[in-house]
């Protein structure tokens, strides 16, 4: 196959075995299959050696995240095209197809925002298709900014994929509550220095967890799966007030 019609899946790793073994069956039909390991202290690297992935590492230090090592893993990748999936999503054949089909037009974009189904509870969402991730791109030229919750700059066009509603990454952790809140903390934690510039004051702390509950329930469509999409809609919106409020800490309190 022509280079220029490789795609290389990239894996960010940090005692990620839980879900390993399934995603890396989930992508095994790709060219490569690169997997940046952080240091995992479980056995993430001998699962990633055992299915014939090529692993590197990249420091852990403080990192709570993987962000800071996503540019070092896209540009240690072999192929023109690179797929970044997390050590939590599946990638459908739908998916698989569909971006091998892409790269062969001449109008190929070089960037593609791919849709992920999320569960809650053990539920799969039922609502719209909304929540979009940047993670197909040309490997030259993109870097990730080193903060959680980010999206790659990429050098050229990006797009939506919109059009196959089976081609999506099938998100498996965050499933249970105490993920979805122990990652809130987390994830909020690794956003008040990306946001520090931010002079949030009452009217943020009150006014964005509302929005993004009426978003995440009404406008995506949270109510279609019933219970859990309620709570789902709520901690969307609470990761919204725990976010302003600690970076109001930071700015007065600390």
């Amino acid at each position: 196959m022509n280079a220029n019609n490789q795609i290389s899946v990239v894996i960010n790793t940090y005692n990620a075995s839980k879900h390993l073994d399934e995603v890396l069956e989930s992508v095994a039909d790709f060219d490569e299959v690169l997997v940046c390991d952080m240091e995992s202290t479980d056995d993430t690297v001998a699962i990633a050696e055992r299915h014939g992935c090529r692993v590197v590492t990249f420091p852990k230090e403080h990192h709570v995240s993987a962000e800071p090592a996503r540019t070092f893993a896209i540009q240690s990748a072999k192929s023109k095209w690179v797929l970044v999936v997390d050590a939590d999503e599946l990638v459908t054949s739908e998916l698989h197809d569909y971006l091998y089909a892409i790269i062969q037009q001449p109008n190929c974009p070089h960037g593609l925002y791919i849709p992920r189904r999320n569960r809650v509870m053990n539920v799969l969402n039922r609502g719209r298709l909304s929540d979009y991730q940047l993670r197909f791109l040309i490997r030259e030229g993109t870097i990730w900014p080193p903060y959680v919750h980010t999206f790659p700059i990429v050098n050229g066009n990006v797009q939506k994929l919109k059009d196959n509603n089976m081609a999506v990454l099938i998100h498996l952790d965050e499933n249970y509550l105490y993920e979805r809140i122990e990652k809130t903390n987390r994830y909020t934690d690794g956003e008040v220095s990306k946001k520090a510039d931010k002079h949030y004051g009452i009217g943020a702390l009150l006014w964005r967890p509302v929005w993004r509950f009426f978003k995440a329930y009404i406008m995506d469509r949270g109510y279609a799966s019933g219970f859990p999409g309620f709570v789902s809609s709520v901690i969307d919106g609470f990761y919204q007030f725990l976010l302003v409020a600690k970076i109001i800490e930071k700015r007065k309190y600390k």
